[in-house]
C-alpha cells in the first residue's frame, strides 16, 4: 500500500494507523455528534428530531458498495436512528447502550470480525473504551479533546457536518478503491451497476 498523499487526504496518518486501517471491514458509529450534529431537537409533542448529513448517508452507500460493512452503537434509544440504520441496511445496531463494551462483544459475537477489523468513530468519554478496544478509533474535529488525543484518526470535518464521509473516503485511499468508485459514478452504471447488488438506497 501507499501512503496517502496530495489529494485531499491526510498525508501524516502514521504508518501503524495506515495499517490499522488497512484491516478494517467493519464501520462502527455513534450517533450523536458523529452521525448528527449532537444537537437533541424536541417538538411540542416530545417528538425527537436529529440532523443526519447527506454526504455521510452518500459515504456509508459508497462504503457497502466497496465492501465496508457499517453499523450503530449509540448510548440513546431512537426510532428516528432505526430508521436510519434500516435505510442503509444495516444489521449490526446497538441503541441504549449507555455501557458501550457489551454492545461491542454482542454486536461481534458471530464472530464474523476480529477487533482488529473494525473501526469505530465516538465523540465523547462514554466512547473511550470502545474506541481502546477496536483496531482503528476515529472522531470528528470537534470531539471531546481526550478523545482527540487517543484517536488513530482526527476527522477536519464536525460531528454530523460530514466527518464519516472523510472517513468512508479515507478507508476508499487505503484501500486503492477512492479513484474507482469516482469513475464508476463519471463513467459507469454507479448505483445501478452490479457493485450495487445489495444496497439499499
Amino acid at each position: 500500500m501507499n501512503h496517502p498523499s496530495s489529494d485531499g487526504l491526510p498525508a501524516d496518518l502514521s504508518k501503524d494507523a495506515f495499517r490499522r486501517l488497512g484491516e478494517v471491514r467493519l464501520l462502527l458509529l455513534d450517533v450523536d455528534g458523529v452521525l448528527t450534529d449532537g444537537g437533541l431537537y424536541y417538538g411540542s409533542d416530545h417528538e425527537e428530531w436529529k440532523r443526519f448529513d447527506a454526504k455521510d448517508g452518500a459515504g456509508l452507500v459508497i462504503a457497502r458498495m466497496n465492501g465496508l460493512e457499517s453499523g450503530i452503537i449509540t448510548g440513546k434509544s431512537s426510532a428516528i436512528v432505526a430508521k436510519r440504520a434500516e435505510e442503509f441496511g444495516m444489521t449490526r445496531v446497538a441503541q441504549g447502550a449507555l455501557d458501550k463494551v457489551p454492545a461491542l462483544e454482542a454486536l461481534l459475537a458471530d464472530g464474523a470480525y476480529a477487533l482488529n477489523e473494525v473501526a469505530f468513530m465516538g465523540d465523547d468519554i462514554l466512547d473511550l473504551p470502545v474506541l481502546r478496544r477496536v483496531g482503528f478509533a476515529a472522531c470528528p474535529a470537534d470531539a471531546h479533546a481526550s478523545v482527540k488525543a487517543r484517536a488513530h484518526f482526527v476527522c477536519t470535518r464536525a460531528g454530523g457536518h460530514g466527518a464519516v464521509r472523510e472517513l468512508v473516503d479515507l478507508w476508499l485511499q487505503v484501500q486503492g478503491k477512492l479513484d474507482g468508485v469516482a469513475d464508476l459514478f463519471w463513467d459507469g452504471p454507479g448505483l445501478s451497476g452490479r457493485h450495487a447488488a445489495g444496497t439499499r438506497r
